[in-house]
């Protein structure tokens, strides 16, 4: 017999093809693409999968089915090759019965593969963010009636949360903030969408930055260099100074933040302006926590940074004072 003949006792192969929700359709590995064009038959349970239609026009012919295990061994009969589409669901029930059949230990199995067609790049999970997002505002009754201003408080709260785990050091919790920090901006690009007037989405939030960090970043993606971390903050310094045009150096500092951070950045401002200003005249607690806010902007530290960690460690003498106390309490003979 020649060794190409097919033999009518060969098991075959099973390919389980699949494919990324996140990847527009039709863009397949060239493996998949020779896979598909060479196997014996090609089957998927779903009529409305993303792919058939690309998957037709290329020559491929594909077969609405829903085999069974058994089903699928037997058309693999006579070393024939069957391709199996998974549809969104993963095709569970097919490969649970797969695994049984292989198992039992009674069937000649094909040779099962895995073959994954397309891949997400990275980032693409984002594109499940903004769907589930779409979905919240229009079906979520409070989701449906928040505004930016009515968002703007946990917008802050979240930014809050986060500093916190990044100095608790817990990555854990690092990463779940994250994620809530980033849901603030998907929910509020989402809102923007419907603005009657100067309507923008998240990928017009997206392309924004995009912009601003390849023009503030002339020695990675243009003809500049930097060679120190002051190269890159003095191009950075630069770009923005010809951005914005402010006439003032207070221009674009919220007034809003927390009264050491806020004096921290106009310390930090007027030291890279070059400026000479006088402290200003007045007496008070509000004064010395101005002038302790400049002295350490002037030292390179961060004055909330450095309070918060002080209040940690009060915040830990009150506890080991609370544990103190209960410990007394424990041993008083009235039990008080």
């Amino acid at each position: 017999m020649n060794a190409t003949t097919p033999q009518a006792d060969a098991p075959g192969r099973v390919i389980l093809l699949t494919t990324s929700h996140r990847v527009a359709p039709g863009l397949l590995s060239w493996p998949a693409w020779q896979a598909l064009h060479g196997a014996d038959e090609v089957l998927c349970a779903d009529a409305e999968h993303p792919q058939l239609p690309y998957l037709r026009e290329a020559g491929v012919r594909v077969e609405q089915a829903s085999p069974s295990a058994q089903d699928l061994v037997d058309a693999c009969a006579g070393d024939r090759t069957v391709i199996v589409i998974a549809t969104a669901d993963g095709d569970s029930a097919l490969t649970d019965g797969l695994a049984r059949l292989a198992g039992s230990g009674r069937v000649a199995m094909p040779d099962l593969e895995l073959l994954p067609a397309s891949y997400d790049l990275p980032g693409a999970r984002l594109l499940d963010l903004v769907q589930v997002m779409d979905q919240i505002r229009v079906e979520c009754p409070w989701s449906s009636q928040q505004t930016h201003k009515g968002l703007a408080k946990y917008a802050i709260e979240e930014a809050y949360e986060l500093v916190e785990a990044i100095e608790e050091g817990d990555r854990d919790e690092l990463r779940e903030e994250l994620g809530d920090v980033l849901l603030q901006v998907v929910f509020h690009a989402r809102i923007a969408e419907e603005d009657d007037e100067s309507p923008f989405s998240v990928d017009d939030v997206a392309g924004t930055i995009v912009e601003k960090l390849i023009h503030r970043h002339p020695h990675v993606f243009g003809d500049d260099s930097a060679d120190t971390p002051e190269d890159v903050k003095a191009h950075w310094l630069r770009t923005k100074a010809e951005e914005k045009q402010r006439s003032s150096v207070t221009e674009g500092i919220p007034l809003g933040q927390p009264g050491l951070a806020l004096a921290s950045k106009l310390a930090s401002r007027v030291r890279t302006a070059g400026l000479e200003v006088p402290f200003p005249s007045g007496e008070g607690i509000g004064y010395e926590l101005l002038a302790l806010a400049l002295r350490a902007e002037a030292e390179g530290v961060d004055p909330e940074a450095a309070l918060r960690a002080a209040a940690r460690a009060y915040r830990d003498a009150v506890l080991a004072a609370e544990g103190g106390h209960e410990a007394q309490g424990s041993t008083s003979p009235s039990g008080v």
